[in-house]
């Protein structure tokens, strides 16, 4: 029998895993202001293990009369007033992460998208409003499935904390760079497929 080629729309019940983190003005969904987002798109080689093929990263403007805590600023180290953050309204910036992923979601035939995250829910609430003030209709995420890295990590590592999570994977986390939705995305994907990948040798799933 011939070999056959394993496909990430079988692994996941037609789901397109893909990585988000955002980086807010708040823990507020509804009130708070949504600052970054920053999306990697997981793909599937030909031995059925997954990887980072792609990161997709747009900075945000405030929505009207949106809260922005300082403390946040401080933790995140974004800069309102910076002429490099070439923020785009909410509308745009959904559009700007939107369309890699519906051209991976047909290029795999997968159905929609499903958001992962590290404390996902947080992540997808904040997209939620967003399309939600915006009326923007065309979200490929499930709307309220998620998968989450602070429990696969404390699943797969005994730690829920990012930072101890991706280095108990082995990979390497710098603290100086962290909170920023690229970095941080980027070692919440690489995580997910480490644990994905672990356990395909485990259990050969």
């Amino acid at each position: 029998m011939g070999f056959i080629m394993p496909r990430i729309a079988d692994r996941f019940r037609g789901f397109l895993p893909v990585v988000v983190d955002v980086e807010t003005g708040g823990f507020n969904a509804q009130k708070d202001a949504l600052l970054e987002i920053a999306a990697c798109i997981v793909k599937m080689d030909d031995f059925g293990r997954l990887f980072v093929a792609e990161t997709i990263a747009v900075n945000v403007e405030p929505f009207a009369g949106a809260n922005i805590d300082p403390k946040s600023l401080e933790i995140t180290g974004i800069q309102l007033d910076s002429p490099l953050r070439m923020a785009l309204p909410e509308i745009e910036a959904l559009r700007q992460i939107s369309q890699p992923v519906r051209k991976e979601i047909r290029a795999t035939s997968c159905q929609r998208a499903i958001l992962v995250g590290h404390n996902s829910f947080f992540d997808l609430s904040f997209l939620n409003a967003a399309q939600q003030r915006t009326g923007f209709k065309r979200s490929p995420f499930h709307p309220f499935s998620s998968f989450d890295t602070a429990t696969l990590g404390g699943l797969a590592f005994g730690q829920t904390v990012l930072s101890r999570a991706v280095q108990s994977a082995g990979i390497d986390w710098n603290e100086s760079e962290a909170h920023s939705a690229i970095y941080d995305a980027e070692k919440t994907a690489a995580l997910f497929c480490a644990i994905v990948n672990r356990w395909k040798i485990l259990s050969g799933f």
